[in-house]
């Protein structure tokens, strides 16, 4: 049998779902067809991308696999080496799940921002921020603050970050009593069942996370365009608050940064996560936890770290463009795309390679080598 479906299937968490009980049961793939555009002849018609898949167990059959250049261009066979898997690479075949940890030594957890859970009363908008600035008591709790839109289109927003309040302060400024007073009011209007309405004794704070990272950590947006050459995301110093709009990971050397920058971990992605439309569906336990990287030698890992040192030394070469404007995939800087292939040069080599790698399928082949062994050695 074979069907046609959305390319959703193979892609993140439906993958072992579908496949898990398919393989169980002694069927293999046949034949494949990845990714194409398929267009309805109906009126207000919307493209639809589409993968086709066969299936069969007869385990002698030669399986055949087809690819496009672009969604609706012209299928080209594939040279197959190890096989058809069920995110229809040649490679392992393997079905990557969720973790909770880890996989890797090498990759430190990553967690959701602080939620305030106010109603906006603690977050603090371009508009209120000079009466704010200029309150001497208020301004003391002052932060910057970073969700995704902030991170990415470097956009300005702050918050009220009260962990060290000294309660005399509230009696001394008006703006910060009423924003507190606002906060807990909201907060005891709400379900008694919510976790709004439990806060509602400590106004001025944020929703406790205890994972908050307190050295120099990288921001990580959910969700990144799917016509992104790399994944985007910023380091940043603990006085910076994330929002849980995004996710974060202490990352006091670089490391974090230049592994999720490089090639490789965009390429896993695509792989193995999901998708909201077309956009790239970032999830801590699916595509960060599960990330192979291999044990790092002492110089591989200095070699990643300066890669991404690299990266961030080039975007700086023009502060006023955002990560939306570096990573405009038909406007890259040439300093910024050299700084990437450097990068990539020491990820590819640390995962095994003897050089930098050319395309996705090179590395999807090593990073589900990679998958196979560690998950072997646990």
């Amino acid at each position: 049998f074979a069907y046609v479906t959305t390319n959703s299937i193979t892609q993140g968490q439906p993958v072992p779902a579908l496949f898990g009980p398919l393989f169980e049961d002694g069927w293999r793939i046949k034949f494949a067809h990845r990714t194409f555009a398929w267009d309805s002849e109906a009126p207000g018609k919307a493209a639809v991308h589409c993968v086709i898949v066969g299936f069969t167990k007869d385990l002698d059959t030669k399986q055949r696999l087809w690819d496009y250049d672009n969604a609706k261009g012209a299928p080209k066979p594939v040279a197959l080496e190890h096989g058809i898997n069920a995110y229809l690479a040649d490679g392992a075949n393997v079905l990557v799940t969720k973790r909770s940890k880890p996989l890797s030594a090498a990759i430190t957890e990553a967690v959701r921002g602080s939620q305030p859970t106010d109603s906006g009363h603690l977050i603090v908008d371009v508009e209120d921020y000079p009466s704010i600035a200029a309150d001497p008591i208020a301004s003391k709790y002052l932060r910057p603050y970073r969700g995704a839109k902030e991170l990415i289109h470097n956009t300005e927003r702050w918050c009220l970050w009260m962990e060290d309040l000294d309660p005399k302060d509230t009696e001394s400024s008006p703006i910060l009593r009423e924003r507190i007073e606002s906060c807990r009011s909201w907060r005891s209007e709400q379900k008694p069942t919510g976790d709004a309405y439990k806060l509602k004794d400590i106004p001025h704070l944020f929703r406790p996370n205890g994972k908050r990272p307190k050295t120099q950590y990288l921001c990580i947006p959910r969700h990144v365009s799917e016509t992104r050459a790399y994944f985007t995301s910023q380091r940043y110093e603990p006085e910076v608050i994330c929002s849980d709009a995004v996710f974060q990971c202490a990352d006091p050397d670089g490391l974090q940064f230049g592994l999720i920058s490089s090639s490789m971990f965009i390429t896993w992605q695509r792989a193995t996560g999901g998708r909201i439309k077309s956009d790239l569906r970032f999830a801590n336990t699916l595509t960060w936890n599960t990330f192979p990287v291999p044990e790092l030698t002492d110089k591989q890992r200095a070699d990643i770290i300066a890669g991404g040192k690299a990266v961030l030394e080039a975007r700086a070469l023009h502060p006023e463009r955002s990560l939306a404007d570096h990573y405009n995939p038909l406007a890259m800087g040439p300093a910024l795309l050299a700084a990437h292939k450097k990068l990539d040069t020491a990820v590819d080599k640390a995962f095994g390679a003897s050089r930098k790698l050319t395309t996705y399928q090179q590395r999807l082949e090593l990073l589900f080598a990679n998958y196979v062994r560690l998950t072997h050695e646990q």
